[in-house]
């Protein structure tokens, strides 16, 4: 307790999630605000944590749009494999990829727009390549496992191709759309 008798978060060892819940409110930050309005200072605020305990885990917004970047991969890609593993085997996989793109276009519209603006940086920054990889890699796993090696890829890249595509726009892509060309996909 501070000397006003509130009780403060613990610091150090007693508090041992400060740098992921760091990492999480920085890609809060980018969903509100895109790449440019992420600062330490909004970090700091959104994680409820002294703006020192930011630049302290982080040195330098490089360092946190790192972690934020491999934060919101695990986050994405758990989502993902939590969705596969609640299909049941007979499911549709064109349906329910459709159904997923959707969904996360529209009630998860700003994760999903704070992941791309994260994902995008890759491109110019050589230190995210490997995150922007590793989280490809795991996309392609998740559907390898419903089809095989080479279609779980090409699903893959469709989805992400997908996801920028319809989170770019303002009128929504139809389900039945998305659906018809993931099904040509499986058609191969």
């Amino acid at each position: 307790m501070d000397r006003g008798g509130t009780a403060r978060r613990g610091r150090g060892p007693t508090d041992p999630d400060r740098r992921d819940r760091i990492a999480r409110a920085a890609i809060t930050v980018v969903a509100r605000q895109g790449i440019a309005g992420l600062t330490h200072r909004r970090v700091a605020a959104e994680a409820e944590v002294p703006l020192g305990s930011t630049t302290y885990h982080f040195a330098t917004l490089d360092d946190l749009v790192a972690a934020a970047l491999e934060k919101a991969a695990e986050r994405s890609v758990a989502e993902l494999r939590t969705w596969a593993d609640a299909l049941p085997p007979d499911a549709d996989l064109a349906e329910e990829l459709a159904a997923f793109v959707v969904r996360s276009v529209g009630e998860k519209r700003a994760d999903t727009m704070a992941e791309y603006n994260l994902y995008a940086l890759a491109l110019h920054r050589p230190q995210l390549r490997r995150a922007a990889v590793a989280w490809d890699d795991a996309l392609a796993d998740v559907l390898r496992a419903r089809t095989d090696p080479l279609t779980g890829r090409m699903l893959g890249v469709l989805l992400c191709g997908l996801l920028m595509q319809a989170v770019l726009r303002d009128d929504p892509v139809p389900c039945a759309e998305i659906e018809a060309q993931v099904r040509r996909a499986l058609e191969g």
